[in-house]
């Protein structure tokens, strides 16, 4: 009767995933997250490397279709002595400032010891210890994109794994449903007796109370009342909702938003059950029914 779990294709909005690595002296870590939401709202906290967010953005949209995602990337680099680099601007700044001197030097007579390797790196601006320059980004942005691949596919796969587990609970949610359909399809024709037993009663007070009253007339407004009282096609389009939510629940891609429009199709036809139901064993059927449709309702906010 129920949706088979294995053949659940739901994927949850709900995902983590953390990954580090390295790269020569240059340490990253990414983290990225998700909840449930209306849309896709990516919120990036990323490094000032060019190209990286329009790539990020676009690799997120891959792999996730709806949902409040924050994802950050933190880079450090190693406190080793290879985390120095020789700044070629600063160099030709020393070595112009050294020239200069030693002309200045001459042409007063002063003689000056040539300077050593160590003088020059020693220093202001020839050594730096930092980021790299703008032109040593592109190696760093390509091995980033190359994580980050890894890192949506762990994302991905723990998505599909909760959905897994949302699915179960969903089938079993449908199932539930459509058990109080049929209890409320066998109370509504056990009281069938009883709605036209009163009916004929109300005919007879009616007949008894205006003998005049044209009966053609009174016969047509007790089979309104009739109809009004009839359940039969809120039942029937109940099941025809518990249906369609399991083919939901098998179907591929990002089925969040059908499933919501779909709960609130099972909230229209609750309500009117209950609004009908002329009977204390048919309302409580029907709030048991509502019940259960809000409690499926909570978990379609967490389909993708």
């Amino acid at each position: 009767m129920g949706q088979k779990a294995a053949e659940t294709a739901c994927v949850s909005m709900t995902g983590f995933a953390a990954r580090s690595g390295r790269s020569g002296t240059q340490d990253w870590q990414w983290d990225i997250r998700s909840v449930n939401g209306k849309g896709l709202d990516l919120r990036l906290r990323l490094p000032e490397i060019e190209g990286l967010e329009v790539a990020v953005r676009a690799a997120v949209g891959r792999v996730a279709a709806r949902g409040n995602l924050s994802l950050t990337l933190r880079l450090s680099r190693s406190d080793s002595p290879d985390a120095l680099r020789l700044s070629p601007e600063g160099l030709r700044a020393a070595l112009s400032a050294i020239a200069a001197t030693e002309a200045a030097a001459r042409a007063r007579g002063v003689a000056l010891d040539p300077p050593r390797a160590t003088d020059i790196l020693s220093l202001r601006g020839v050594i730096e210890q930092g980021p790299p320059s703008a032109t040593d980004m592109a190696p760093l942005r390509a091995v980033l994109l190359d994580d980050l691949d890894a890192l949506l596919d762990d994302f991905a796969a723990m998505r599909r794994a909760e959905g897994v587990h949302l699915g179960r609970i969903l089938a079993g949610q449908i199932d539930r449903i459509e058990a109080l359909v049929a209890q409320a399809d066998t109370a509504a024709e056990a009281r069938r007796p009883e709605v036209q037993a009163a009916l004929s009663a109300a005919l007879a007070r009616v007949s008894e109370a205006a003998p005049g009253a044209d009966p053609a007339r009174i016969a047509q407004e007790l089979a309104l009342l009739a109809v009004k009282a009839d359940v039969t096609e809120e039942l029937d389009r109940l099941r025809a909702h518990v249906a369609a939510a399991r083919a939901l629940l098998a179907e591929a891609g990002p089925v969040g938003r059908k499933f919501d429009f779909l709960t609130q199709e099972f909230v229209r036809e609750a309500n009117t059950l209950c609004s009908k139901s002329g009977s204390a064993a048919l309302t409580a059927i029907g709030l048991d029914l509502k019940q259960a449709i809000d409690q499926m309702r909570e978990q379609v906010q967490n389909v993708e």
